[in-house]
């Protein structure tokens, strides 16, 4: 089901005068368009991968999951490893501390989920992860990034699974880890490696730096993602020309606006297209998604899960604070309906919206909060802390 054929669009000219028509090359796989959905904690599971996928080609990513969790058998872990029946590739994005812990799970994903892509969390910036050496603190260390990477990689070799990395700028500016880590990712064997422009200090504000996306493709000889600050398919099409870069990664930029893919696959495709849907038709996507929720966890949690995304879809959008109330309460796909039927279906797309950021954003932080000593030395293996098995982030 396409909840978009035939939605209105907008012409818009691309800076470039050629359509890029590369496809994603990871290891043996290949996906026609080259875009991927940004793993992100809550939000990139079954139902929303399947409901992004019916926009368009791309490269669909499971939210991240603790090699901890799934080695030692965790039940919410193991409850986050569902994918849908149309899934042509089943993608995981894995988080560790200890290589062994990660070779572990690898092997786990592979042999018993038949995953044919598997994903390293270095980017996540939150302290409850840095403060244990992990996500976009654990570059830092050089030496244990090597052991992750090259262990992952030989876990994966026998199943034919490519591993592919995703990280940040660094800690701060004055603590830059990514060009190591595209050197070490290269010399592991790793088949792609995402940057997001940012520093773990900053989080999720201010600019991407794709500067530094584009020195990092000047860096290394295996194939470069580009990660910040798409927020529409034209912004897709730049990164790449300015940087280089292999392809993209999208996160918040998709929140409430699955449609996102259609236009990426349509700009890839050489198309000057930008999707207009009516809150009528975002109303359809909507419902859409809860149904796909309600498949994979049943309608009252499916639909407890998808409160969570109204006000990224109706951002902008004409509709009173008590609807949205309500729509954010809601608890079975009959009391959606209801209510999605109460919204201007004829009211146009937000024009304003376009090019703006979604999702959180918030300040720079004051500090990132590391283990004690994590930045005396890049070179040791630091003090393994075991993740917790519920750790989650995104980068």
């Amino acid at each position: 089901m396409d909840c978009s054929a035939g939605w209105p669009s907008v012409s818009w000219v691309p800076d470039r005068q050629t359509p890029f028509m590369t496809a994603l090359e990871i290891g043996s796989l290949r996906v026609a368009t080259p875009v991927v959905l940004a793993p992100m904690a809550g939000i990139t599971n079954a139902a929303y991968r399947r409901l992004c996928s019916e926009q368009g080609a791309g490269l669909y990513v499971c939210e991240m999951i603790t090699s901890r969790g799934l080695v030692e058998g965790d039940a919410t872990t193991e409850s986050m490893l569902v994918f849908d029946d149309a899934e042509e590739i089943r993608s995981v994005q894995l988080y560790g501390t200890d290589p062994s812990y990660v070779a572990r799970a690898t092997t786990i994903l592979c042999a018993e989920y038949g995953v044919d892509h598997v994903d390293l969390n270095f980017g996540c910036p939150v302290p409850k992860v840095t403060r244990k050496g992990g996500g976009s603190a654990l570059p830092w260390k050089r030496n244990l990034l090597g052991q992750i990477l090259d262990q992952t990689v030989k876990a994966a070799a026998p199943f034919g699974v490519p591993v592919t990395v995703k990280t940040r700028k660094g800690i701060d500016d004055d603590h830059l880890t990514y060009l190591d880590a595209g050197r070490i990712s290269q010399e592991c064997g790793i088949a792609a490696i995402a940057l997001h422009g940012r520093t773990a200090l900053q989080g999720y504000s201010g600019r991407a730096d794709w500067e530094a996306i584009a020195n990092l493709v000047e860096h290394v000889d295996i194939p470069v993602w580009g990660n910040g600050d798409i927020w529409e398919a034209g912004d897709a099409l730049k990164m790449m020309d300015q940087t280089g870069a292999a392809g993209v990664v999208v996160g918040r930029g998709c929140l409430g606006r699955p449609w996102l893919f259609r236009d990426l696959a349509a700009a890839f495709a050489g198309e000057e297209v930008a999707t207009l849907p009516t809150l009528g038709e975002v109303s359809q996507m909507m419902r859409r998604h809860a149904e796909l929720l309600a498949q994979h966890m049943g309608e009252e949690r499916g639909c407890r899960e998808f409160r969570k995304h109204i006000s990224w879809y109706l951002k902008g959008f004409p509709a009173g604070g008590e609807l949205r109330h309500a729509l954010a309460l809601v608890s079975s796909l009959e009391e959606l309906d209801a209510l999605l039927a109460q919204l201007d279906g004829e009211a146009a797309f937000p024009t304003q919206e376009l090019g703006t950021p979604r999702g959180r954003q918030g300040s720079p932080r004051k500090k990132v909060v590391l283990p004690e000593g994590w930045l005396s030395d890049q070179d040791d293996l630091g003090a393994l802390v075991r993740e917790d098995v519920s750790e989650i982030g995104g980068g």
